[in-house]
């Protein structure tokens, strides 16, 4: 399923969600200008469990190797990791960043992404491969959307037998089964190292993440948007 847009508007302009969006597609870009040195880059700014093995028996420095957790966030493996990623943030977040306010939601969104990369490397330790991009997240605010919105229609497309349909569907059928999916794709991983190249438990953490923090914040904020209203 491919969701195409949501019938939630945002009663706010989401300046945070497109800084976001505007600061992964230039830090592609820079990384595009690498050329043959884009391999070196990842290997230093990507997300690497074994520095985290490294570093807790102080062989390696905390500081830039929590720094990696960041840097990570912003960096891609190709357009369509990239454009995969911020359509769902595009999506998505504008409404989170409406509930949260602007400065809340970015520090959620950071707060997210650290959660998924610690499950990802509790769940991959002594792996030596570089983990890049914002899925963890993003997936952080898929979850939150998930509590907030479950009733907003999403316009999905659907693929039926050989045919493909628009259709209407629940958020929290859309997001459902895309967390679902992580689940099943991440468990048949474990003890595998055939993961096709996807952070499947950074998904997970971050989408889990996303929802524990909106649930506990849910009681103190008072509703801000048609389709919160009308659950």
């Amino acid at each position: 399923m491919i969701p195409l847009r949501d019938e939630n508007p945002a009663r706010t302009v989401p300046v945070v969600t497109r800084v976001l969006v505007a600061a992964n597609v230039l830090a592609f870009l820079f990384e595009l200008s690498l050329g043959r040195g884009l391999p070196a880059f990842t290997f230093n700014f990507g997300l690497i469990p074994l520095r985290f093995d490294y570093a807790m028996v102080g062989e390696l420095p905390w500081l830039p190797t929590i720094g990696t957790i960041f840097s990570s966030m912003f960096l891609h493996g190709g357009w369509i990791h990239l454009l995969g990623n911020l359509w769902y943030l595009w999506l998505f977040g504008d409404n989170v960043e409406d509930w949260l306010g602007h400065w809340r939601y970015l520090l959620f969104y950071f707060a997210g992404g650290v959660a998924a990369a610690v499950v990802h490397v509790l769940f991959n330790f002594g792996s030596r491969v570089p983990t890049i991009g914002a899925s963890g997240a993003i997936a952080a605010v898929l979850g939150a959307y998930a509590v907030l919105y479950p009733r907003a229609r999403v316009v999905t497309l659907v693929p039926i037998f050989f045919f493909f349909q628009i259709i209407a569907l629940p958020a929290m059928v859309v997001l459902g089964l895309w967390f679902v999916m992580q689940i099943f794709t991440g468990t048949l991983s474990i003890g595998s190292s055939a993961t096709g190249g996807v952070a499947w438990w950074a998904h997970i953490g971050g989408f889990a993440f996303g929802m524990l923090v909106v649930l506990a914040l849910r009681g103190r904020n008072r509703p801000r948007s048609t389709a919160w209203v009308q659950e």
